[in-house]
């Protein structure tokens, strides 16, 4: 019975299956056939054997009974490669688990954290890291080379302290390309030399923020980067926000040094899109710009430029974009003609986003998802297995051992 429901086949067969009732486990021994003639596992050729080492594999539960399997695993000793250990058919070169519990635990680890499934399968932590690892591996193995045509590049912090990690994602699937310590040139520097010079050319779209070192990269490894580099309208609005608020708050304090209260309790009624304003929000916005604050004319510059990405063509856009920019630096407002003037050095990329039509919500989205896993895994102790987690949840990857893939 248990060589039928474990698939045991020759050369292997169950010698004997030992109920340990004390340890609440089972045991099944596995033999191999005297007869058999071992191979390299490189080159499949007939190899003598060297020596033998027992091995043991935990298998998914005989109803409440942990379930072990326990083999003495010849090594043979090939001339042309060394000394290697024979596979199994059960379980994969460096793991201690059978393919079907692997399979079991990736599972697992798709609806629910590292933490919960070593708890409910009795496994320790780097126990379940290193299934994690192995799958993430197997998968990357498997992936077929990817052109994509757009892509989405954004940072998302792995710890506090201002530290990132640069996430490439395509844009048509969702699905997470490539992760990179750091924010750096260097970061996007080898998802492109990953590709092909034909891949390279291929890319229709680089969605990202105003970075200077992604810039950079995106400039030196895809033709023409000039026409395909895309500033989204996130960035544009999240500058933009942030340069009303800060002309909110200097303006609160000289205020309250008047003794007024004006803008006490209004934040994010200054942040919040005119759409989705509700009718007594709108009432007390406009109460407020009927004082002439500096602040509210800021924030109708925000507005104005928001409205800009309805445009289709660059030629109209262009004009559009440099006379609102323009009116921005006259408000004399210091964040707000900051943010005009890197507008306006970046406005190639802007004008290439509305003409392209693509944003970087998705990456937005990737992002919070990101923020989601490293929430579950309550951090991450290094950038590694942050990585991993990444790709083992976003990646779009064939996880699982070859064994199970193909049953």
């Amino acid at each position: 019975m248990y060589a039928q429901i474990l698939g045991i086949t020759y050369p292997w067969m169950v010698r004997e299956v030992e109920l340990r009732l004390k340890e609440g486990e089972v045991v099944v021994h596995l033999d191999l056939a005297p007869e058999y003639a071992l191979t390299c596992p490189v080159c499949g050729r007939v190899a003598p054997g060297y020596d033998t080492r027992q091995r043991r594999w935990r298998h998914l539960d005989t109803c409440q009974y942990r379930t072990v399997l326990v083999a003495d695993v010849p090594r043979v000793e090939c001339k042309e490669h060394g000394v290697h250990q024979m596979a199994v058919s059960w379980s994969e070169p460096g793991s201690q688990f059978t393919a079907l519990f692997e399979a079991l635990a990736i599972d697992w680890m798709k609806e629910a954290s590292l933490s919960a499934v070593c708890r409910l399968l009795g496994i320790s932590w780097d126990m379940a890291a290193g299934i994690q690892e192995r799958a993430v591996r197997r998968g990357l193995e498997r992936r077929e080379a990817v052109s994509p045509k757009r892509i989405g590049v954004d940072e998302t912090s792995f710890h506090k302290r201002h530290e990132y990690v640069t996430v490439v994602s395509n844009q048509e699937t969702g699905e997470v390309l490539h992760v990179a310590d750091d924010r750096s040139q260097a970061s996007l520097d080898d998802f492109y030399l990953g590709l092909s010079e034909t891949q390279r050319a291929g890319i229709e779209s680089v969605c990202m923020d105003m970075w200077a070192p992604y810039i950079s990269s995106t400039q030196r490894y895809v033709p023409g980067a000039r026409e395909k580099i895309a500033f989204d309208k996130f960035h544009v609005a999240k500058h933009l926000g942030d340069a009303v608020d800060r002309v909110r708050r200097c303006e609160h304090k000289e205020l309250l040094d008047q003794g007024r209260d004006d803008l006490k309790g209004t934040r994010y009624l200054w942040l919040r899109k005119g759409e989705n304003l509700s009718p007594q929000h709108w009432e007390d916005l406009n109460a407020l710009r009927r004082r002439t604050l500096k602040t509210a004319e800021a924030w109708a510059v925000k507005e104005m430029v928001m409205s800009l990405w309805g445009y289709k063509t660059r030629g109209w856009a262009r004009k559009a974009w440099k006379r609102c920019l323009q009116w921005a630096k006259l408000t004399g407002l210091a964040p707000v003609v900051s943010v005009a003037e890197m507008l306006e050095r970046h406005l190639q990329g802007i004008l290439n986003a509305l003409v392209l039509r693509v944003t970087n919500g998705l990456a937005e989205g990737i992002n919070s998802r990101i923020q989601w896993i490293k929430k579950m895994a309550c951090g991450f102790r290094n950038r590694d297995r942050f990585r991993r987690a990444i790709l083992f949840h976003l990646g779009g990857l064939d996880l699982y051992p070859a064994s199970v893939k193909q049953s």
